[in-house]
């Protein structure tokens, strides 16, 4: 495990200590000489902080499926859209421009994201670019696109009865503006290019309706993306793995699955 700056040798001006030590990617590789796919884990914390429980726990759960993972450890505020979503870009970018060194396959590099993590990962994959073939950059010519996403409790929405206003505020500010709420509520942008996604919630989450994500499976359905959609009847908001759930401990597996069907694992 080892952490690398996103922006390597870019001035540093961090505001907060939910900002410290961002943006970077903490490397979680898979043991061995194979290339493995990778997974690009974004944490929630309603784009107030990072939710701990949400990042390293996944990265080895992910590795225990011979998965690489990288935790994005991304602005939060007081920072603002874009900022988020550029060290969501920047991280594909780079694990695909490093992929022969970190034994990668370039075309098996998914985005996997919960709560306000999941919005992160859904405006990943939905607001995505082919890379700049000018840039003197060799990281910013590489493609956005993740080729999967995994969307767990996610925020999804800004718009209407079921929008998560504290992330939204968070991201844009007390008083957004109109058009980038509808640009950033992401069951609005999906197209046929948007990434196979995996999605579960709970029925009862108190916190991200679950709407939220139903939204955005119908949005993939109408554009005949492939996705995996699971609700489980109860449980709280911010259960990560959730080992100890009477209902929802059995994502994993089922996530594990969907992954095979994909040859992520």
């Amino acid at each position: 495990m080892r952490t690398i700056e996103l922006w390597p040798g870019a001035t540093k001006d961090s505001i907060g200590e939910d900002n410290q030590g961002c943006p970077s990617l903490t490397l979680y590789p898979v043991p061995g000489e194979g290339i493995s796919s990778a997974v690009i884990v974004c944490p929630g914390g309603g784009y107030s902080c990072r939710a701990p429980h949400e990042g390293e726990p996944i990265a080895k759960w992910l590795n225990g499926l011979g998965i690489s993972a990288f935790v994005l450890n991304y602005h939060v505020a007081p920072y603002e859209h874009p900022v988020p979503l550029q060290d969501a870009q920047r991280a594909i970018r780079t694990v695909r421009h490093h992929a022969e060194e970190w034994r990668i396959d370039s075309n098996r590099i998914g985005i996997l994201g919960f709560s306000a993590g999941g919005h992160l990962a859904s405006t990943a994959g939905t607001h995505f670019d082919a890379g700049d073939q000018e840039s003197a950059d060799p990281i910013e010519r590489q493609s956005s696109r993740p080729d999967l996403m995994v969307l767990c409790y996610p925020v999804i929405t800004f718009q209407g009865e079921f929008a998560h206003i504290g992330s939204m505020h968070n991201l844009l500010g007390q008083t957004p503006d109109e058009k980038l709420v509808a640009h950033l509520s992401n069951e609005q942008q999906v197209t046929k290019e948007t990434p196979p996604t995996f999605l579960w919630h709970t029925a009862d989450d108190a916190a991200v309706p679950v709407e939220n994500c139903l939204l955005f499976a119908a949005a993939l359905s109408r554009h005949k993306v492939p996705f995996d959609l699971h609700v489980f009847e109860s449980g709280r908001h911010g259960i990560g793995l959730a080992g100890d759930h009477a209902e929802a401990y059995i994502w994993p597996e089922l996530c594990a699955n969907w992954l095979k069907k994909q040859h992520f694992a």
